[in-house]
């Protein structure tokens, strides 16, 4: 007698607990990421092939926006913001400016530093989220008698006296001369010789010099 036959049915799989679990992940990942903050200081730096990467620590930084705008930062590592205390504090004593404790502790958490000397205490109450390139002045340099970029590069040389800080200057690609030359002057009156500028990386074209030169290296 022969065996019956039994029906195939295709095997049916109930996919919504994956679907869940993968809305659940979603949800997760999205809750918890941290994106990239807007910079508080938009500088387009012009390009160069390069590949040094800048330093981390010892660091101080000159942003130059467009508007010709200068801006100090120093590195965010503890010894950078304890030096930064250190030249923040040497400014307000060498210049009889009046900071508190409190608004040097504010201005050491500030991302940087933006006014005239005498405005220093006025950015200290300023709501961080609130200190952008636009709406802060910048230190002034771009007139040559009344340079404060000088004064804070003094402090500078004071606080890293016997050592050699990681100077490191990021300038807009449209930014006028007259306030990079001004930047340079308060380097010099200081003693301060030899700095790093920070441009936008990109790969060496082929065929140039440079490219036959690491390409020889490379055999």
């Amino acid at each position: 007698m022969a065996r019956p036959k039994i029906a195939r049915k295709s095997t049916s799989i109930d996919m919504t607990a994956m679907c869940d679990v993968a809305f659940l992940l979603l949800s997760f990942f999205i809750l918890t990421t941290k994106f990239k903050p807007s910079e508080a200081v938009p500088i387009n730096t012009p390009n160069s092939v390069a590949s040094k990467i800048a330093p981390e620590k010892d660091v101080i930084m000159l942003s130059l926006n467009k508007d010709g705008k200068v801006f100090l930062s120093t590195g965010d590592g503890a010894a950078d913001k304890a030096n930064k205390k250190e030249i923040i504090s040497t400014i307000n004593s060498s210049n009889n400016l009046g900071l508190t404790d409190a608004d040097i502790a504010a201005l050491v958490k500030a991302p940087f530093i933006g006014v005239a000397l005498a405005q220093l205490s006025q950015q200290a109450k300023i709501p961080i989220e609130r200190m952008t390139g636009d709406a802060l002045p910048g230190i002034p340099c771009k007139d040559t008698a009344n340079n404060e970029l000088i004064v804070w590069m003094r402090a500078v040389a004071t606080v890293y006296a016997g050592q050699k800080p990681n100077l490191l200057l990021k300038g807009d690609n449209i930014a006028k001369y007259p306030s990079f030359k001004n930047i340079l002057t308060a380097y010099r009156k200081n003693g301060f010789f030899k700095f790093q500028m920070v441009t936008n990386p990109e790969s060496v074209p082929q065929g140039s010099d440079l490219w036959k030169k690491g390409t020889a290296a490379a055999k």
